[in-house]
């Protein structure tokens, strides 16, 4: 589906994986300026503390990376939307200032529907990743590799082995 639609912010593979093919943003930079000033609002805040908060409340879906969290903070930083608080420690902690506070409570709305999709990436998560559908597409994942590896593969086995993940698709869509 397209930007805005159901899927969107589940493009890291079945369960939220980083695995296999293209990855989607979860947010753009816009958004994670907001998800962030939000956070930094609940508390001060550092940069690891913010990856793993997001990573919390996505259960485990979503973690930004540094690449990405670092610059971001130094651009609320640089807007006047944060400000340095004093911190115990080498991390720099972020404090929101009161132009931030007001830049929140302009895009409350916004906020809260960014907040609305980190909790539907924790219950999508919650939901596909179950030890008993992992192990199941463990095993179909390891004997589609030995099978379609195997020396006596032919066209008509590939069109076979389509047609029988197909089948089962169409069964799961209809449970």
């Amino acid at each position: 589906m397209g930007r805005g639609g159901p899927d969107r912010g589940f493009g890291r593979g079945f369960g939220g994986g980083e695995r296999g093919g293209g990855r989607r943003r979860v947010f753009d930079s816009g958004e994670l300026r907001l998800v962030l000033l939000k956070l930094i609002e609940e508390q001060p805040r550092h940069g690891y503390d913010l990856i793993r908060e997001i990573e919390d409340r996505t259960g485990g879906a979503y973690a930004p990376s540094p690449g990405v969290i670092y610059p971001t903070l130094t651009l609320l930083d640089d807007m006047g939307l944060i400000a340095q608080a004093t911190s115990e420690g080498a991390k720099k902690q972020f404090a929101i200032t009161e132009v931030g506070a007001a830049e929140l409570l302009a895009k409350a709305d916004e906020v809260k529907a960014l907040f609305q999709r980190l909790a539907e990436l924790g219950a999508m998560r919650e939901k596909t990743d179950g030890a008993t559908i992992r192990r199941a597409m463990g095993n179909l994942r390891m004997v589609l590799g030995n099978r379609l590896s195997a020396d006596d593969v032919t066209t008509d086995t590939l069109h076979d082995v389509a047609a029988l993940l197909d089948e089962v698709a169409q069964k799961i869509e209809r449970l």
